[in-house]
C-alpha cells in the first residue's frame, strides 16, 4: 500500500468525518483518478512531437499513453479529422496515489519560483487541475532524449461534492495551496 493511500486511511478519513461532519465513513471524499494530458496543436506539421510526448508521459506515469485525434476538420488552423493532436493517460490505485506522492515530493519542489498551486482551479464538482508548465521537473524524463519543451495537463478527479470538500482532501494529502 502505497505511503499517501495508508495516510489517507488512518488520519484523512477521520479528519474530514470531522470536519464536514459525515455520518459515515464511507461519506468521506476520495481521489478517484488522475489523468494527465498533453495537447500538441503543433503535431500537425511535425509527427515527431506525438513519439515525444509518448515517451514523456510513459516515463511520469509508468504506463502506456494513447494518442488523441481531432474529432473534426477546423480549416482556419489547417486541421483534418482524425489527425493525431495530442496524449493522454488515466491511472488509478496504487499508481495513482504513487504518482501523486512523485508529484508533492519531487516535482513541485523543482518548480522555479513557487509559491503554491493555485485553489482556485476546481471545476464546481470537486475536481481539480494543474497545468504544468514543463515536463522536465519530474526527475523521470530525461532531458537529452526529448526535443522540445512541452507542458500537461494534470487532472484529479475527486468523488467530492463540492470544491470545499475537494480542497480539504488535496490539502490532506499534501497538496500545497497558496490561497
Amino acid at each position: 500500500m502505497p505511503t499517501l493511500e495508508d495516510k489517507y486511511t488512518k488520519d484523512l478519513i477521520p479528519a474530514l468525518t470531522k470536519e464536514f461532519g459525515y455520518k459515515n465513513k464511507m461519506e468521506a471524499p476520495r481521489l478517484e483518478k488522475i489523468s494527465l494530458n498533453v495537447g500538441l496543436g503543433e503535431a500537425i506539421q511535425n509527427s515527431k512531437l506525438i513519439e515525444d510526448a509518448i515517451y514523456t508521459l510513459k516515463q511520469i506515469s509508468g504506463q502506456k499513453p494513447i494518442v488523441t485525434k481531432s474529432k473534426r476538420a477546423i480549416s482556419n488552423f489547417k486541421l483534418r479529422q482524425g489527425v493525431s493532436i495530442g496524449t493522454m493517460v488515466t491511472m488509478r490505485g496504487n499508481r495513482m496515489y504513487e504518482f501523486l506522492e512523485r508529484l508533492i515530493t519531487a516535482a513541485i519542489p523543482r518548480i522555479r519560483d513557487f509559491k503554491g498551486v493555485s485553489g482556485k482551479a476546481f471545476d464546481g464538482n470537486g475536481n481539480y487541475t494543474l497545468g504544468i508548465r514543463e515536463q522536465l521537473i519530474f526527475p523521470e524524463v530525461d532531458y537529452d532524449k526529448i526535443s522540445s519543451i512541452k507542458g500537461l495537463n494534470i487532472t484529479m478527479v475527486t468523488t467530492a461534492k463540492t470544491d470545499a470538500e475537494a480542497k480539504s482532501l488535496l490539502r490532506g494529502l499534501g497538496l500545497p495551496f497558496r490561497n
